[in-house]
Formats: C-alpha cells, structure tokens, sequence
C-alpha cells in the first residue's frame, strides 16, 4: 500500500512540470491566472458562500484544464506538421473553441456571484434616487 501511494505522489511531479512550464511560456494562461486571482480577491472581500467558492472554483478549473489541453494540443499537432494544412487548423481551432467556451461559462459564474454583491455595495455607497 505504501509503495502506490509513493507511486501516486511521485506521479504529481510531471503534472506540476507541465503546469510551471505553461505558467512560464503561454500568455493565454498567464491571463487565466490573473482571471483566477482577482476572482479569489473578489471572493475574500466580498465573502461569497460555500456553493459559491464551488462554482467560482469549478468554473475556473474547467478554464486552466481547457487551456492546458488546448496547449498541449497545439504543441502535439505543430509536432505533427509546421505546414499550413486545414485539418491540422481545424483541430487547434476547435480546441481553442473549447477555450473559449469554458471562459465564456466562467466569465458567467462571475457574473452571477459577484455582480449581486457589486450592485449591493455600489447601492450603499451611492444612494440612487
């Protein structure tokens, strides 16, 4: 038992490499990050709830896992050929679709937690007529 979960444990370390590795080199994950980060601020200062830090969790999970995949298709599909060819097209641009799409989905959870509170704030702070 003790030797799987060594094994289990040592497997992280290719995981961890990837994802320094992408933090370092791909812009659109940099992005992702600073996304992530002011998220988890909006999320201590405006004191979400439980099932909210789900969501916000869930959501941009989802966005870091389609980008590291998309990353890791593009890598593999330029392995595959550097010529201009519209299969090798099509597949990065339906991964970077996926991207897209999961951002699209996250942007929207933001909206739905936060904006609530935002209004609620911007309300107390400038009464409206």
């Amino acid at each position: 038992m003790l030797h799987w979960i060594s094994l289990v444990i040592r497997s992280f370390g290719p995981a961890l490499a990837g994802l320094g590795w992408a933090l370092k080199t791909q812009r659109n994950l940099q992005v992702h990050a600073l996304a992530t980060s002011v998220a988890l601020v909006f999320g201590v200062w405006l004191k979400i709830a439980p099932w909210e830090w789900c969501a916000v969790a869930l959501s941009t999970g989802l966005v870091w896992a389609a980008e590291l995949l998309n990353t890791a298709i593009e890598l593999l599909a330029d392995r595959v050929s550097m010529q201009r060819e519209e299969p090798i097209r099509r597949v990065k641009d339906a991964a970077a679709a996926g991207v897209l799409l999961a951002a699209l989905a996250a942007f929207s959870v933001g909206l739905i937690v936060f904006l609530p509170k935002l209004w609620r704030l911007l309300e107390n702070v400038l009464p409206l007529p």
